[in-house]
């Protein structure tokens, strides 16, 4: 079966959420340590991270969420093409050169750009036209993660060719529930591994640093992560943020901080220590509002990877995307084929 072209699921002027992977292509895994040379890779997943707090900061793009593993690592984006438009020419000039260096210091870092430099963009229409969508695109974010990291492995390893087995994975996430479903799917990926067991102390996860945020008032750890909750009192539009450290200060789920947590933990415990747990009575309006019956949720957060293809969303919802899409169906949960004239 073909692959889905990107262009059937990325729209750049379109406000969407995607869920996204990225596979190693070695052998040696990409972290953590060789069962046969006994060398330790842990210290990638530190790049990895440090190149997603990055580009946080210079693209239109929110980082919801991530977990990064021995030879995969995921990522929640939703891209803002909204934010973008807000911003002006010579902002945009500026960030792309600070990704996309023309000079730059000893240490391998991008130098401020200068005029001249910032004119070369500002006075080419059609070159800036295409930067400031760039600036909102997912598959642009990706590669820029990507080749930063396999450019250091290969140095690091004195060797050259590919990292990646390929193009990374991506599935757009149609609806709150979906989003939900995935964000926790998500931040479990170590404890489900046995890395670690419990969420907090899970390294390299987003779960792990709004845990941190929550313990301790005034932290910043999260900071270049999109805040997690969706206020119902939110003015409307971009939300630029003031911050340089991300792209907006908009929330992405209607739940409080601490209901997420403590959701995350009751899914873990089920998930992992295999214990009898108890859902707090607290938590079951989150669940009633997003629309997800209890007894399917466990199936979502554990196996969410492989229950969608392209699309996640409840079934109205896929129905609804594969009419918008021009497409006879999307797959739904459980392989179960689900047509474009559903109700």
């Amino acid at each position: 079966m073909a692959r889905t072209s990107r262009a059937e699921v990325f729209d750049p002027a379109e406000v969407s959420v995607f869920h996204c992977i990225n596979r190693c292509v070695r052998r040696c895994f990409l972290c953590g340590v060789d069962p046969l040379t006994g060398v330790n890779y842990e210290h990638r997943k530190a790049w990895i991270q440090l190149r997603l707090e990055s580009l946080a900061g210079f693209f239109g793009i929110d980082v919801l969420g991530f977990s990064i593993m021995e030879n995969h690592f995921h990522v929640i984006l939703r891209n803002r093409p909204d934010v973008v438009a807000q911003w002006s020419d010579e902002e945009v000039a500026r960030r792309w050169l600070m990704l996309c260096p023309v000079r730059k210091r000893s240490d391998g870092t991008a130098e401020i750009p200068s005029q001249t430099e910032l004119n070369a963009i500002l006075n080419d229409v059609d070159r800036l036209a295409e930067i400031r969508t760039r600036l909102s695109h997912i598959s642009w974010f990706m590669r820029m993660v990507a080749e930063r990291v396999a450019r250091q492995a290969n140095a690091e390893d004195r060797t050259t060719g590919r990292f990646w087995q390929g193009r990374f994975r991506s599935v757009k996430l149609c609806d709150a529930a979906a989003v939900l479903a995935c964000a926790v799917y998500v931040d479990l990926n170590p404890i489900r591994a046995h890395v670690c067991l419990t969420p907090e102390e899970s390294p390299h996860t987003s779960v792990a640093i709004r845990w941190q945020q929550y313990r301790a008032a005034g932290s910043r750890a999260a900071e270049w992560l999109a805040p997690l909750t969706l206020s119902e009192r939110a003015s409307p539009g971009p939300q630029v943020s003031a911050q340089s450290v991300r792209c907006s200060d908009k929330g992405f789920l209607p739940v409080s901080l601490e209901d997420y947590l403590q959701l995350v933990d009751w899914t873990g415990r089920q998930v992992v220590a295999g214990k009898s747990g108890h859902i707090p009575e607290r938590l079951a309006p989150i669940l009633i509002r997003l629309g997800i019956d209890r007894r399917h949720w466990l199936p979502l957060s554990t196996r969410f990877s492989s229950l969608f293809y392209c699309v996640a969303g409840s079934r109205p919802t896929l129905a609804r995307e594969a009419i918008r899409r021009r497409r006879r169906w999307y797959q739904a949960p459980g392989g179960q084929l689900l047509t474009a004239t559903a109700a």
